[in-house]
């Protein structure tokens, strides 16, 4: 039976978030989750209750250090110009040089959930988190051990 190469785990060190082709080099954490739902269906002749495929719901968060304003500002202008919402499209990147290759996850129809206008606490480094939904995602790159 095969044993774990503990080197091809893979490190978040080199993780990378892009927003609309530009690397966000202040940002240092990203997720990106997909909630599915069931709904519950009765079933007659047994106790056992089934399962139906329900709403699927796309949400993450990334979050860094506060170096500009230019994001949150970006993001509120959008607001303000009736456009409707800020929408952008998020690439997230696995790049760990010791793995069996690198994993690249594209996020569509990417939409804030919350802007932090201000946020500080005195003697700390000040982080930001940024929530959002999504409409769909694809993977660019996979990582294989084949």
């Amino acid at each position: 039976m095969p044993v774990l190469d503990p080197t091809r785990s893979i490190q978040g060190h080199f993780g990378e978030i892009w927003r609309d082709g530009v690397w966000l080099t202040n940002f240092y954490k990203a997720e990106a989750s997909v909630d599915i739902s069931y709904e519950k269906i009765k079933r007659s002749g047994t106790r056992r209750v089934g399962n139906k495929l329900g709403a699927i719901e796309m949400s993450g968060s990334i979050g860094g250090y506060k170096v500009t304003t230019e994001f949150a500002e970006q993001i509120a202008q959008a607001m303000d110009d009736k456009r409707g919402a800020f929408v952008c499209e998020l690439i997230l990147a696995l790049k760990d040089p010791e793995a069996y290759g690198y994993e690249r996850v594209r996020l569509k129809g990417v939409q804030f959930t919350k802007i932090d206008v201000m946020k500080f606490e005195s003697g700390s480094i000040v982080e930001q988190e940024w929530p959002f939904v999504y409409d769909d995602w694809e993977y660019l790159d996979k990582i294989s051990a084949s």
